[in-house]
């Protein structure tokens, strides 16, 4: 009877035992169940935020850019990034094929992320060597427009400048006026003949051949004196009536020059005024006065 005692003893402690290594066991298993779907919710976290900061990364890229065909390539990619992001938040903690599957395309796609980001740094690159040096062409171009401009001035000034000093220039303007005898008139009544003369002064940067004088006589009332309405010259743009027409042969040496005019209209006393012009410009002016 001892013996059976024993032997059914020795069976209930081994049995505890047993149940007691079982249950150790099944505990450490729920554990490491516990502690790998912890594991995997953080993993799936973290790929979360990066899905979702690289299909942010493709936006941004995109902003950078002006060409529609990489812009389309990467927009492509952003979607693709987007979709797989959509996957892994319906894929559960517990499927750990799913989640080692986007956990290599997460791998692609922070490869592929790689490639354009270093591909648009190297366009970013050589677009602003490109844009400093279109500066520089503009800027010397620019540079290239001014000196053009400031050459026309010069040119301009010193064409003005040339043309002023082969300008005639009349000097020692006289007027008398001649009664029928030939003498100087004393009154206005008088008056038969108005005898003009100057002087051209010597000029050797003019040009030398014959050249046209007008003289305009102008009355108190600013009339002119003329033969005909017909007898006119250009000035500055307008049309002029002139007394009288000269040609001179011009030899750049100092030359004296007289005319006549015959008086036929009605004068009275004032003021009058003689303008003498050549090659439209007025080289020289003289008043006198009737009584």
């Amino acid at each position: 009877m001892g013996n059976k005692k024993g032997l059914v003893i020795s069976s209930l402690i081994i049995l505890v035992i047993a149940i007691i290594a079982v249950t150790y066991l099944l505990f450490q298993e729920k554990k490491e169940k516990s502690d790998m779907t912890q594991l995997f919710d953080l993993e799936k976290e973290e790929m979360e935020n990066e899905y979702t900061r690289f299909a942010n990364q493709y936006d941004e890229l995109q902003y950078q850019l002006s060409n529609d065909s990489l812009i389309n390539v990467l927009e492509s990619e952003k979607i693709k990034t987007q979709r797989l992001l959509e996957e892994l938040r319906s894929v559960k903690t517990t499927n750990a094929k799913e989640i080692m599957r986007l956990k290599k395309e997460l791998a692609t796609v922070r490869s592929v992320l790689r490639t354009y980001i270093v591909q648009i740094d190297s366009l970013n690159r050589v677009n602003q060597v490109l844009k400093e040096e279109n500066k520089q062409v503009r800027q010397k171009y620019s540079e290239a427009a001014r000196q053009i401009t400031n050459l026309a001035e010069e040119k301009k000034k010193l064409n003005e400048k040339v043309e002023l000093a082969s300008q005639l220039d009349a000097t020692n303007i006289w007027i008398k006026a001649k009664n029928k005898r030939d003498k100087e008139a004393k009154k206005v009544k008088d008056v038969v003949k108005f005898a003009i003369g100057f002087t051209i002064v010597k000029n050797i940067s003019a040009p030398t051949g014959e050249r046209t004088l007008y003289i305009r006589i102008t009355k108190p009332d600013n009339d002119v004196l003329t033969k005909s309405q017909s007898n006119t010259f250009q000035y500055e743009n307008r049309t002029l009536n002139y007394s009288i027409k000269k040609y001179i042969e011009y030899t750049g040496e100092e030359q004296n020059v007289t005319v006549y005019w015959n008086v036929e209209e009605f004068l009275y006393a004032g003021t009058y005024r003689v303008d003498i012009f050549a090659d439209g410009i007025l080289i020289g002016s003289q008043r006198f006065t009737l009584d």
